[in-house]
């Protein structure tokens, strides 16, 4: 007779057995469907394809026969190549910031944060973070969830990690993530949708993000950041809370500096200094600040051959966690800014401006 201590640990490892189980017959079954249409197998058939193949099989417990019927219908995308060269980030701030500080941005943010006022209200109570941050950033990703990628995710992510040297370690590392998630979800891998370098739903998690910090905020046993802005507005908060975010932490200042700032700037993206000590290196804010806050310098060209210096504090370095640049973090702070004044004000309960019709063209009539 098993003994009830014996008994519950095999029960244990039973159930657990099971689970396995029933995920790896799932992913089986959506191989199967996968190997029913052929793509091409020129990607299969790339040696650095099969190594990885081979490094799946044995690290992460997956079936060689069901991901071969995986990579057989995968469909490469060379333009993706071309983007990745290309990033927005590398505009100066003045053009950068341009394209994010619309009216349909900052209207539709306000509009957004009313919507799902008390989500928002109930994930800064946990996570510390402020309903306009959250909402700027899902407004800086998708547009709220109007642009969140027409690209299949594994297709976007093959092409770069087998065909962009530069990002492949990275990449593959990603394609890794997203059949793990797409195990563990039990969801068919050719349906996840994103950007051309494979970001998903309305906060733009790329693999590992979504299994390490999505959230099922509304108890669905699903985490859905495609479609539940629930679950993606807890998502964005949970990622900044993990990060280091600091509850009514400070963005960033204006300053001046009058000491040699190249080394300062080439480290904008670590809290190596505090205020003070970047204060004794010849950077001077402008207003007043807590000097023992860390703090990183950074510089914007706000018009054509200007540049501004500024400096960031732990939060600001927290949205540079999301995404590594200055000028994003700078516009999820100046789009936040302005959504919660349009909020505050209102601004989001007036009727959208109704266009004019244009007046139709009146014929002559010829007289016989």
């Amino acid at each position: 007779m098993i003994s009830g201590r014996r008994r519950h640990s095999f029960l244990l490892r039973k159930s657990a057995l099971i689970r396995t189980y029933i995920k790896t017959a799932m992913f089986s079954a959506l191989a199967a469907f996968a190997s029913t249409t052929h793509a091409d197998d020129e990607l299969l058939q790339r040696p650095e394809v099969q190594s990885y193949i081979d490094q799946l099989v044995g690290t992460q417990d997956f079936n060689r026969t069901d991901l071969t019927a995986v990579f057989q219908k995968i469909t490469p995308k060379p333009n993706i190549i071309a983007v990745l060269d290309k990033p927005s980030t590398s505009r100066p701030w003045y053009e950068f910031r341009n394209g994010f500080m619309s009216p349909q941005r900052i209207i539709g943010g306000a509009r957004f944060m009313r919507r799902y006022h008390d989500t928002l209200a109930e994930v800064e109570d946990r996570y510390g973070v402020p309903p306009e941050i959250v909402t700027s950033i899902i407004g800086v990703e998708t547009l709220y969830g109007r642009n969140t990628g027409s690209f299949r995710v594994i297709d976007a992510l093959s092409t770069i990690a087998f065909n962009y040297p530069r990002r492949a370690d990275y990449f593959k590392d990603q394609l890794t993530q997203f059949l793990l998630l797409a195990r563990e979800e039990n969801q068919d891998p050719f349906t996840f949708m994103g950007s051309y370098a494979g970001a998903m739903g309305m906060p733009q998690f790329m693999p590992s993000s979504f299994r390490q910090y999505a959230v099922d905020w509304n108890g669905d046993h699903h985490r859905d950041i495609w479609g539940t802005p629930e679950d993606a507005i807890a998502s964005v908060a949970n990622f900044l809370a993990a990060s280091g975010w600091q509850r009514g932490g400070k963005g960033y200042v204006g300053v001046n500096v009058t000491g040699d700032e190249q080394e300062l700037l080439a480290d904008k993206f670590n809290l190596h200094y505090t205020m003070a000590e970047l204060m004794q290196r010849g950077v001077q804010p402008i207003t007043e600040v807590d000097t023992q806050q860390q703090a990183v310098l950074f510089a914007l060209e706000t018009t054509a051959g200007v540049t501004n210096y500024y400096a960031g504090f732990n939060n600001f370095y927290v949205v540079t966690r999301y995404n590594r640049s200055t000028l994003y973090a700078t516009v999820v702070y100046q789009l936040a800014d302005a959504i919660k004044t349009a909020y505050d004000a209102n601004d989001d309960l007036q009727p959208d401006p109704t266009p004019k019709p244009k007046a139709k063209p009146t014929s002559k009539k010829k007289h016989k």
